[in-house]
């Protein structure tokens, strides 16, 4: 049986990343690339799928984690009950290029003798494929399909019932590598690096990228964890950043809500750009523009709301029939059928992240511009239609208020190109398109008999998305239907005083009953929006406890269930350390003048833009 969610630690070398419980099984690892399949699979299974364990062979009295300073090796501490203590050290070089993965686990001897003991089960493709297994020199090399593993160490290994097993003791003072190095099998064996320098390098290389993050402020330990999460995240040959490295970590423990995240979403570029340039990390950001940009080229109508980490399109969805899911949660998919469904505000969001971009010095050149033009006329043409909307349900197409918020947030930063950079386009019309939207929106999204936006046209559903509402500069935060939405989504979808996205009685999955925890970024949200009524310290009251729930080495997933005190969903969650950056940014500007909480938010609202009284 899988650990809890949040008893996994994240390792990675920005190709791939694999999760490491406190008992010292690595139960998850997609090779050589994020979406890759896995040789290691115990998270979506049982030990049978693939894990590779190393921990003490004798009672534990004490486990404690770390990651070593600010970088990417993690530290597990085992203490025995008299006292002995062990430390395994796990990491995985930064790869220079893509054929070849390493991950690296050294024992450390600290207090006495400590008896440990190893079992590595390779399974490639999701568990499912057996390798051969033969000895060698180093070790013994793992060979199935187009996947090969060569397994390094000097302690010597045998087979038990298709597992490889070691056991071994380790003193105070001395050390044992494991060193484990995938490439394709039809290549010769690779050479083996030397583990204590590899260790010298990664971590030399996670501190000097920490090191660009200057600030020095209250909230820097988290900021600067979760902007390593997000550089973990990242597959550096083209920036493309992976909304969480797993799939199928359920949102209802038990429950059909089950989703690949191993791919990048549109929605989630701005308020990313956002948080890697006000940090300082314009490399990075401009990366992830160019991903962005290479990944939509192509017709308006055919813009998808997620891609691969290369730009691909299909992402066909298909069930692991042969997996029984984490703690049993059917299905276990991989793929993501939403990729093909029509979500009317990712076009908004491409607008708003060349607009962040433009605004702190990213310019995108003259390709940049002609795309933005061609998604402007389909968004002329679209923008009334219904769609699926933020939350990617599976049910009928709707007249979602988030939907038409975004087109409005496209047709505004059209405009504001326009007038900032002097580009060519139909500035008159666009300018029309946007108060028609926002007319729209006024008249047919609030629902003035519960004072409060809604999820969609003529519904009195409540949905967090429209916390977005004054963060992307449509109303400004002090205005009645701004505070009214902030009032009742405190009654309405608050989970112990965190935020759910919206009632998910049935949200249309197999048409099948569902349910969640709260949303970590919705109550984050939540907490921007009160930064910018100036509520400061119930802001931060709630910032604190976003802290309070991450796990003992600083990592969320994207939900948390209060009653059971248990994380939920893929994990770790990129959106979730995105919004936690931008909350602890937020909250440190509010503490200035009125004029630095304006822009307190990526999309803050300026005073004396947005006038227009709606007929309701």
């Amino acid at each position: 049986m899988s650990l809890r969610i949040e008893d996994y630690a994240l390792i990675g070398n920005t190709y791939s990343a694999a999760l490491v419980g406190r008992n010292g099984s690595i139960d998850w690892l997609c090779v050589p690339r994020f979406d890759s399949p896995a040789c290691f699979a115990a998270l979506l299974g049982t030990e049978q799928n693939g894990r590779w364990l190393i921990r003490p062979d004798t009672e534990v009295a004490v486990t404690r984690r770390r990651y070593r300073g600010e970088t990417l090796v993690l530290e597990t501490e085992f203490e025995m009950p008299g006292g002995d203590r062990v430390a395994i050290i796990d990491f995985m070089p930064i790869a220079e290029r893509g054929g070849r993965v390493d991950l690296f686990r050294i024992v450390e001897g600290r207090r006495g003798r400590v008896p440990m003991r190893m079992e590595v089960i390779f399974r490639f493709d999701y568990g499912r494929i057996v390798p051969w297994v033969r000895r060698r020199p180093y070790g013994l090399r793992a060979v199935a399909g187009p996947d090969a593993i060569q397994l390094h160490s000097r302690v010597p290994m045998r087979g038990e019932n298709f597992t490889t097993v070691a056991n071994f003791s380790v003193n105070a003072g001395e050390t044992m590598a494991f060193g484990l190095t995938w490439f394709p099998s039809h290549l010769n064996e690779t050479s083996v690096r030397q583990p204590l320098k590899a260790l010298r390098e990664t971590e030399q290389w996670w501190e000097r990228w920490s090191a660009r993050y200057v600030d020095t402020g209250y909230w820097r330990e988290p900021i600067v964890r979760s902007l390593i999460t997000l550089k973990a995240l990242t597959y550096s040959p083209t920036g493309g950043i992976v909304a969480a490295p797993t799939t199928s970590l359920p949102e209802r423990i038990g429950g059909v809500r089950n989703w690949d995240y191993r791919y990048c979403w549109l929605r989630d570029a701005t308020f990313t750009l956002f948080a890697l340039l006000s940090s300082g990390y314009t490399e990075e950001a401009c990366q992830w523009r160019d991903w962005l940009l290479r990944a939509i080229a192509g017709q308006p109508h055919e813009l998808q709301t997620m891609y691969s980490i290369m730009g691909d399109r299909r992402l066909t969805e298909m069930v692991l029939d042969w997996l029984p899911g984490y703690e049993n949660s059917r299905p276990v998919r991989i793929g993501n059928a939403a990729h093909s469904q029509f979500q009317l505000d990712v076009y908004g969001e491409v607008f708003d992240a060349f607009d962040v971009a433009e605004r702190h010095g990213v310019a995108a050149g003259e390709d940049a511009w002609r795309v933005q033009q061609l998604l402007m006329d389909f968004l002329e043409s679209q923008w009334h239609q219904p769609d699926e909307g933020i939350w990617e349900v599976r049910g009928p197409r709707r007249q979602f208020t988030h939907s038409k918020v975004m087109a409005w947030v496209g047709a505004d930063r059209a405009v504001k190109a326009i007038e900032r950079s002097g580009l060519p386009g139909p500035l008159d019309r666009w300018r029309a398109l946007r108060a028609t939207i926002h007319a729209d929106v006024c008249r047919h999204g609030f629902n003035p008999a519960i004072n409060s936006f809604v999820q969609y046209y003529g519904s009195d559903k409540l949905d967090a998305a429209t916390l977005l509402i004054p963060l992307v500069g449509f109303l400004p935060p002090n205005d009645a239907r701004v505070v009214g939405t902030l009032e009742a989504i405190r009654r309405g979808l608050s989970n112990d005083g965190l935020i759910k996205r919206y009632s998910t009685e049935d949200d249309g999955v197999d048409g099948l009953p569902a349910g969640e925890g709260a949303f970590l970024p919705c109550t984050l949200w939540f907490v921007d929006n009160l930064v910018l009524m100036g509520q400061d310290e119930e802001a931060r009251k709630i910032f604190e406890r976003i802290l309070t729930l991450r796990n003992d080495v600083g990592l969320l997933a994207e939900e948390y269930d209060p009653q059971t005190g248990r994380h939920l969903g893929n994990f770790p969650q990129a959106f979730s350390h995105v919004f936690l950056i931008n909350s602890a940014q937020n909250l440190t500007r509010a503490k200035g003048s009125p004029h630095a909480r304006a822009g307190a938010v990526p999309r803050a609202w300026v005073p004396g833009q947005y006038e227009i009284t709606p007929s309701v």
